[in-house]
């Protein structure tokens, strides 16, 4: 599917970002992988790191506020992976107008790009925040969720498919629980703080994020929302896995954040099917062909949610400590 294509990576350096391009490096041949972000410093890093791809490899300096840069990035790409975005809560909070910039309007730039460059697949990294959201990042990610959605009824006769994935904190990422645990327990802590002791969560590594955007890529015909089935476990059992025997303190949920992930809404299951190993949310708009959904599925029962909460599948102490073995930092 990649080989012999060109795929430029918005936010190329972020941790999905480096997996990602990693993982197509070693089992396609691409015919270039352009990153594509604002940190010159991290670029500098990812090339020294990956120095023995450097003949596949474009470091692509800008930012996806600057529409004109974006254009001449996009110039002759086949397949973009939209993963830039602002994604800590308290700064976007603190600076709304600067994650309205990057989160919207950066999406709105991605998308005229890829119609008037002429890419194919389009896929946007979404997050658990954007349903029912609660805090401005979620907020704004709902609305690049929608932009998205919505740009495949502009694309007329052209070849291009807009889609999104959706998936919560990923294990290991930068600003995830799970260095946060880490850090704190290589300076000597022998407590953790919990935010709430009811608090569950979505497992997903980087590999099963990457797998997921992989099948976007390969099966969207515009307009899906691709969600995994995955585990859940509750934070206080994933400090036990990580730090056996600790004390744990409840210190109080944060400004923005939710008890439990939730990935489809009752609203969504409307339009929601279940796959063997994923579900996917279709459009719910006029312009929305049935005949693209895509075969092997069974619609959803009209009141369910998929939340980590109320999951099927759970994860205990002894599985998180298997898991959190194979968890790479990037």
């Amino acid at each position: 599917m990649l080989s012999d294509k060109t795929i430029l990576v918005t936010g190329g350096t972020g941790s999905f970002g480096k997996c990602f391009i990693e993982y197509i490096l070693e089992h396609y041949n691409p015919k270039k992988v352009i990153i594509y972000s604002r940190d010159e410093y991290k670029q500098f890093i990812m090339a020294n790191e990956m120095n023995q791809y450097k003949g596949k490899l474009r470091f692509f300096i800008g930012d996806v506020r600057d529409k004109e840069r974006l254009y001449r990035a996009f110039e002759g790409v086949d397949y973009v992976v939209h993963a830039a975005a602002m994604k800590q809560v308290p700064a976007c909070e603190y600076n709304p107008i600067e994650a309205i910039k990057t989160n919207i309007e950066g999406a709105m730039n991605i998308i005229d790009a890829a119609l008037d460059k002429k890419v194919k697949r389009v896929v946007a990294l979404s997050t658990d925040k954007a349903v029912n959201p609660i805090n401005l990042y979620g907020g704004t990610k709902l609305v690049s969720d929608k932009l998205f959605i919505a740009a495949n009824a502009y694309a007329g006769g052209k070849d291009v498919a807009f889609s999104i994935v959706r998936y919560g904190n990923v294990a290991g990422s930068r600003g995830s629980v799970i260095p946060f645990f880490r850090n704190l327990i290589s300076n000597g802590a022998t407590e953790l703080p919990i935010t709430d002791y009811r608090m569950t969560r979505f497992w997903i590594s980087l590999e099963e994020g990457v797998q997921l955007v992989l099948k976007a890529l390969a099966e969207a015909k515009g307009g899906e929302t691709f969600i995994s089935k995955i585990p859940s476990f509750k934070i206080t059992d994933l400090a036990q896995a990580i730090l056996p025997g600790c004390n744990m303190t409840e210190v109080g949920i944060r400004e923005g954040e939710k008890l439990h992930e939730i990935m489809v809404t009752r609203e969504d299951s409307l339009m929601t099917y279940e796959y063997d190993k994923h579900f996917i949310v279709y459009p719910h708009m006029e312009w929305w062909n049935p005949g693209r959904i895509q075969p092997g599925g069974k619609k959803v029962g009209q009141e369910f949610e998929y939340s980590s909460g109320t999951n099927t599948e759970w994860l205990d102490v002894e599985q998180l400590q298997r898991l959190l073995k194979d968890v790479k930092q990037y």
